[in-house]
């Protein structure tokens, strides 16, 4: 008998279930990452993400399930809606609580609609009527499906949800046998730019490492914490992941986390960690304790070309935002996002401003395309 069961933490599903459903080039919907997010407390009471995973089940055999979260707020969400929610605000309406199904803190492109090799297919689209199902029973204001890939995407726009774009930069392998071969393909006064800025770092005297697996020591980790936290502070940010998700994420994910750091003779002073899984890297967080010029190219995008090219590594995401990636030899790529807005009046005014917005969203890929192909030496 089928039946469908909403999870108020992912260790109600468990590992075992949870882990077939688990998908190739994403890490960040594997149960080891999600888990370490609720029980390091960086989501869950008091932070603004409830989780409210939605599973189907087979008798007792978990089939599919949508990452799903109840939001009170929306940070750490990186597609940007606060406008909608004062909008509601002015009209004596809440927009909070919302449903979100992303992934926390994370603008990464992925499926969060997951479904066991074994299951149909068309469980996706039913994973979303159960999600609009939940927002209508909940009588939420609306439900949030951030960086979806295409299947997805396909699947939420079929389903009458409002379909939203943004910008990123993506690197992705052309084959490229070294860092060398990989600048050769960037215009003279770009590869001149990008050695001058690894010639800058090196020049530092600091000493860089990348360390995967059981190379990552507590001590690593806690010295990305202290960086994370330095770059959370000086930009008044908000610090979403706690000093236990970094203790622990390591041991949780051993072959997933990516460290490149830098050292000086009295320690570490500089960091930026990464996850990687099947034939992606995803460049995550950043930080340093001192100023180092051009160490944050180094350590964010360098070093992670560099691993992506030796481990044969297909696509490497650096992160959200970003246009001075392009002289970097990242492409500007669009990302998505699907919306519900329960309230019909709400729906227009959104679909029209999402409509609008879109026009400038084009625009700015059209300059960003022209800037990267002026990169590119084989133009």
């Amino acid at each position: 008998m089928s039946a469908w069961r909403t999870h108020h933490s992912i260790s109600e599903i468990g590992r075992e279930p949870w882990q077939r459903l688990e998908v190739p080039n994403f890490p960040f919907a594997d149960f080891a990452f999600l888990e370490t997010l609720e029980t390091s407390g960086s989501v869950g009471p008091g932070t603004g993400w409830q989780p409210l995973y939605l599973a189907h089940y087979e008798g007792e055999l978990l089939q599919a399930a949508a990452i799903l979260y109840l939001k009170t707020d929306s940070y750490g969400e990186y597609i940007f809606d606060w406008a909608w929610a004062n909008a509601y605000a002015r009209n004596g309406c809440d927009y909070y609580p919302k449903l979100v199904s992303a992934i926390p803190f994370t603008p990464a492109t992925g499926p969060k609609l997951l479904v066991a090799n074994s299951a149909p297919p068309k469980l996706r689209a039913e994973l979303i009527e159960r999600l609009a199902c939940e927002l209508r029973n909940r009588d939420l204001s609306s439900l949030h499906a951030l960086f979806v890939n295409d299947q997805e995407c396909t699947l939420y726009q079929d389903a009458g949800f409002l379909i939203r774009a943004s910008c990123q930069f993506h690197w992705q392998d052309r084959g490229y046998k070294s860092f060398n071969e990989f600048l050769a393909t960037l215009r003279q006064k770009k590869r001149k730019e990008v050695r001058r800025e690894r010639r800058i770092v090196s020049e530092h005297g600091l000493e860089i490492q990348t360390l995967t697996g059981e190379a990552i020591r507590p001590e690593h980790m806690a010295a990305m914490y202290r960086f994370y936290r330095d770059t959370t502070d000086r930009k008044r940010g908000s610090a979403y992941l706690t000093a236990e998700f970094f203790a622990n994420i390591a041991t949780q994910m051993p072959n997933q986390v990516v460290l490149h750091l830098a050292r000086e003779a009295d320690g570490w002073v500089a960091g930026a960690l990464g996850f990687r899984k099947g034939n992606a890297l995803f460049g995550r967080h950043w930080g340093a304790t001192a100023h180092y010029p051009c160490l944050h190219f180094e350590l964010c995008y360098y070093q992670g070309i560099d691993f992506a090219i030796e481990h044969g590594l297909q696509l490497f995401e650096a992160g959200a935002q970003g246009a001075h990636k392009i002289q970097r030899g990242f492409s500007p790529v669009i990302t998505r996002s699907a919306h519900l807005i329960a309230d019909p009046r709400f729906a227009g005014a959104i679909a029209a401003f999402i409509e609008d917005e879109d026009a400038c969203i084009v625009h700015e890929l059209d300059e960003h395309q022209d800037a990267y192909r002026a990169t590119d030496s084989s133009r």
